[in-house]
């Protein structure tokens, strides 16, 4: 897909890197403890259900073809016969490849459909992926080897030719739902929608009833959370779309109640439409009318219970802004809520009841569960090194699935025991240990406990030393980490940036963005900001923003423009030649990227240097560029861009001034000068006569 939609900035992977479609080697085990975690996963599998989206026929038939190896892994269960080591390898392999798809069903069922549609070819892709996967296990399971009869022999070899015939034969995506989905994700906010396509939309999508709504907004900003954020105003893109297909919803297709209204106010006949709910009395989450509206910390407000599961996630961020939360109290919208009333009353609504707070209980994790994850740390401790690498890897995809799962983990006394795992020699070990550490850190409760467990030096350890994905990882946890300030000196103090340097200059794409968005985060901090500079961060930042088609010039710029307020970062820039660079920038970039533009450049024509910076700015053209920025700027844009004119200003009166003094003087000078010529003139003139 191009960039007209989502491509490049979300993935639809989930928050853990994804494997890569080569089916790894895995270390052999004990069969009869290998053979049951094909069971539990298989179970799980057989759990997931309800692909109400686009892809419902792809997900039903892998869903399926998975189940029909159910008869395979009953009978290795029940067998008598050891299985062999080379047998237990290539079970090993299923094993991984189930769990691949696991994670590809769960999206299927948990995920934002609109998100879904939008990204069809990442979709397709991780379906190939996991289809290739699957393919691959079977083909090399020893049929003859293993203990099972020629009917289940049988039935895995039709699952086979399935798989390899769906891998060849790729399913086409809807193209009219993903050509209606991306005119309106287009749209602006205040775009009126042909209401066939909105209805086409409801239907195709299944967002029929208020509960599908709901449920697809709370998916569809999980999703970008745990997918790094809001690049781009994705979410709020995809959420106005959404507001459109709910209006349409609301006033077409009236979900009835007792009362003789429905859960908005509509009226019971279904013949006359209700009125819309005002933007501003949604909560930006559920969309849905608020009954108990709240602030947070950015000013934002929300439905109480929504606000309150999104932080129950171990989210710390607002949803609408993705700003950091500076804490999690929730302050009553009391005028709102008063405001909600009246024009509930004026359109002969009911008004809403704020809903009685439940006694708040501790996340905890299932019996079943937290006693695995009591036998995992057992194994964890032991001194086979197979034995830890398998423990860990399923610690590591427990960490990923939900916050009940990360408090277990790290109640149950995981996380010391992780730490100590990540200087470890071998590379896969310590790979999965510095990633459970990044999907516990998701929780904000273990932040503290992996700062006090001293896991940053290990940490650093692999970033310097680790495979290229945890070092990836490990960059990630350290953003994470560095949510909250305090940890911010503690991650500096232990050496974390140079390594995140090196990995901003010579790491993969993935892992440049990771260094990058632990970089602006640490250097938030003054004390960093100079150790980023001598680590020789400003070359490798400028070189990113002369790549052709640098897709790193945001982060770039929004790390040059928190370094260039210190004093050897402001030199350092200066160096770098990066004047003629920045004003390309304010005459070509984005909104955002002109405002951090033109903040480096205050910073530049600030102090001792400030006259050459000037002078080469004007020279490059700057000055009709900063007067387009302060009339149509953002409004940070427009405040450097005024600042900026009043220095421009403020230099050519002086210099003026300066021109005008020495032409006064030279003129000065001159002046006797011409008398004494004239005078010399005369007497010659004199003396011919």
């Amino acid at each position: 897909m191009e960039d007209s939609t989502t491509q490049s900035k979300i993935s639809v992977a989930p928050p853990e890197r994804e494997e890569e479609v080569a089916v790894p080697a895995v270390a052999p085990v004990a069969s009869e403890e290998l053979v049951q975690s094909l069971v539990d996963v298989l179970d799980e599998i057989s759990a997931i259900s309800d692909f109400k989206n686009a892809y419902r026929r792809q997900f039903c038939n892998l869903s399926r073809r998975i189940k029909l190896l159910g008869p395979l892994i009953e009978e290795l269960r029940e067998s008598k016969n050891p299985i062999p080591d080379k047998e237990v390898e290539s079970l090993g392999q299923l094993k991984t490849a189930l769990e691949s798809a696991k994670e590809l069903l769960r999206l299927g069922s948990e995920g934002s459909k609109i998100f879904l549609v939008l990204e069809t070819d990442q979709v397709n892709k991780r379906f190939c992926e996991v289809t290739s996967q699957l393919e691959q296990a079977l083909a090399i399971i020893p049929f003859n080897e293993l203990d099972v009869s020629d009917e289940v022999r049988e039935q895995v070899e039709l699952v086979y030719a399935q798989l390899k015939r769906a891998k060849e034969r790729a399913d086409t995506a809807d193209l009219e739902l993903y050509t209606d989905l991306l005119s309106i994700y287009n749209m602006g906010p205040d775009a009126s929608v042909d209401p066939v396509i909105l209805k086409r939309l409801a239907e195709k999508l299944q967002l029929i009833t208020i509960s599908d709504l709901k449920l697809e907004s709370l998916a569809l900003h999980e999703m970008v959370v745990s997918s790094g954020g809001d690049p781009g105003n994705v979410v709020e893109k995809m959420s106005n779309l959404l507001k459109k297909i709910k209006d349409f919803v609301q006033t077409e297709n009236t979900e009835l109640t007792g009362t003789g209204k429905n859960s908005v106010g509509f009226l019971a006949d279904g013949q006359s439409k209700g009125p819309v709910i005002p933007n501003d009395f949604r909560c930006p989450i559920s969309l849905e009318l608020m009954k108990d509206p709240v602030i947070v910390s950015t000013g934002q407000t929300y439905e109480r219970s929504c606000i309150e599961k999104w932080l129950g996630t171990g989210h710390n961020t607002c949803p609408k802004t993705q700003q950091k939360l500076s804490s999690h109290s929730l302050t009553p919208n009391y005028v709102l809520r008063s405001l909600i009333a009246q024009w509930c009353e004026s359109n002969g609504l009911d008004p809403p009841k704020i809903p009685t707070l439940p006694n708040k209980s501790q996340a905890a994790c299932s019996a079943a569960e937290h006693s695995r994850v009591l036998d995992l740390l057992q194994k964890l401790s032991s001194q086979s090194l197979d034995d830890q690498r398998l423990a860990v890897g399923e610690l590591r995809l427990l960490a990923k699935r939900n916050t009940e799962n990360r408090a277990c983990i790290a109640e149950a006394g995981a996380i010391p025991l992780l730490v100590s795992l990540l200087t470890v020699s071998d590379l896969r070990t310590q790979e999965h240990a510095v990633t459970a550490l990044l999907n516990l850190s998701i929780y904000e409760d273990n932040k503290g406990k992996i700062i006090t467990s001293g896991a940053v030096h290990g940490i650093v350890h692999v970033l310097k030393r680790g495979s290229m994905e945890a070092r990836e990882n490990a960059a990630a946890t350290l953003f994470s980490l560095s949510v909250i300030d305090e940890n911010k000196v503690t991650i500096g103090a232990a050496g974390a940036i140079p390594p995140l340097v090196s990995l901003l200059s010579n790491g993969t794409q993935r892992g440049k963005k990771d260094a990058a968005t632990a970089l602006f985060n640490l250097c938030i901090y003054q004390g960093n900001k100079g150790k980023a500079v001598r680590a020789g961060v400003i070359p490798i930042l400028m070189d990113l923003l002369l790549e052709p088609g640098s897709s790193m010039m945001d982060e770039a710029l929004a790390i040059l423009a928190i370094l260039s307020s210190h004093p050897e970062g402001k030199v350092a820039i200066g160096a770098a030649s990066a004047v003629p660079v920045l004003v390309d920038v304010i005459r070509n970039g984005s909104s955002r990227n002109k405002e951090n533009a033109a903040a480096v450049l205050v910073h530049l024509c600030n102090g001792d240097q400030q006259h050459r910076y000037l002078i080469e700015a004007q020279e490059h053209g700057v000055v009709s560029l900063l007067e387009e920025l302060a009339s149509t700027g953002t409004d940070r844009g427009k405040r450097k861009a005024t600042l900026l004119l009043e220095r421009f200003n403020r230099f050519l009166g002086q210099q003026q001034q300066a021109e005008a003094q020495l032409e006064s003087r030279t003129q000065g000078r001159v002046e006797p000068l011409i008398h004494v010529l004239e005078q010399v003139q005369l007497d010659n003139s004199t003396a011919d006569v």
